[in-house]
């Protein structure tokens, strides 16, 4: 199954904004494409404000990827909770994920390319 997921270099540079800031700017993000799901940018840690990030209880897994750890976004108004993902021991087949983040798109989270 684990054909289904691709990971390539993201083409250009990615923005992630939450809170009326950028919490990240990256031209060495990936791309992961899973079946026919929406592609997912996923960021360098060393290139998202990780001080602005807490880590949630909240913890997935996938079969083909496995078990997510999830953050949520600090603004100065708000927090927002299971923001972001990361894959801290992601399988084989998907190590490239490690040290990686993603965040889910939603009205108070942007991913966007520049």
């Amino acid at each position: 199954m684990s054909d289904q997921i691709t990971i390539t270099p993201a083409k250009g540079s990615w923005v992630v904004r939450a809170g009326g800031a950028v919490l990240g700017e990256s031209s060495a993000a990936l791309e992961l494409k899973e079946g026919d799901r929406d592609p997912v940018i996923y960021f360098p840690k060393s290139d998202v404000a990780m001080e602005f990030l807490d880590v949630t209880e909240t913890r997935t897994t996938c079969p083909l990827k496995g078990e997510a750890v999830h953050y949520s976004i600090v603004t100065k108004s708000k927090v927002l909770e299971d923001a972001g993902w990361s894959y801290d021991a992601p399988k084989a087949e998907v190590a490239a994920l490690k040290d990686h983040i993603a965040f889910y798109g939603r009205d108070d989270v942007a991913v966007e390319q520049l």
